[in-house]
């Protein structure tokens, strides 16, 4: 059998922004389970504001009614998730995530996207192929919440960026403090 003509594999496309962002968020009635190994626990309204947990608040105990006076209030223009009989997780941390590189086909808003989908809320992204500083302006977009992104920590290769190599100790120190200088975390 002999095929017409070659199938290309392309990666997915970028898709549209979602909701948001919201003043506040408000997770209503989930159980909780908090990454301490305590037990599962709730249900719980979880308050999010800008990209941050401002409160957790039990709502009632497992089986019985939600008491409506222990609710948050929502405010106009607030979002709120009817979370009932779901779980709630901490957002999980990737410490080796490359975000891309020249020879990827996905770009870093497909990434990101991809991350933020399976609850990677954080990434350490050990040397990039498009080098330190693309990371480290990826990571200041998310930290300003101009790109849908997970929280970046940019680490470098060790010598990567450096011109002749690393070869002592005094130069090792330089290098290092020459990157921290630029924003690397590490």
């Amino acid at each position: 059998m002999a095929l017409a003509g070659r199938a290309q594999i392309k990666a997915a496309p970028d898709r549209s922004e979602g909701e948001g962002p919201f003043n506040q968020l408000i997770i209503r009635g989930a159980t909780l389970i908090n990454g301490t190994g305590a037990p599962p626990f709730g249900p719980v309204d979880v308050v999010v504001k800008g990209n941050r947990i401002a409160r957790i608040v039990n709502v009632g105990y497992p089986g019985l009614p939600i008491d409506p006076e222990r609710r948050p209030k929502a405010n106009p223009g607030d979002k709120e998730i009817d979370a009932h009989g779901m779980y709630l997780l901490p957002g999980f941390i990737d410490m080796h995530g490359h975000i891309g590189g020249t020879s990827k086909d996905q770009t870093a808003e497909y990434v990101f996207k991809l991350w933020l989908a399976h609850g990677i809320t954080t990434i350490r992204d050990p040397s990039c192929g498009n080098g330190l500083d693309w990371v480290l302006e990826h990571k200041r977009r998310s930290a300003r919440n101009e790109i849908t992104a997970p929280r970046i920590f940019a680490y470098t290769a060790f010598g990567q960026g450096a011109k002749n190599g690393i070869h002592t100790p005094e130069e090792a120190r330089a290098w290092v403090q020459q990157n921290a200088k630029r924003g690397a975390d590490g």
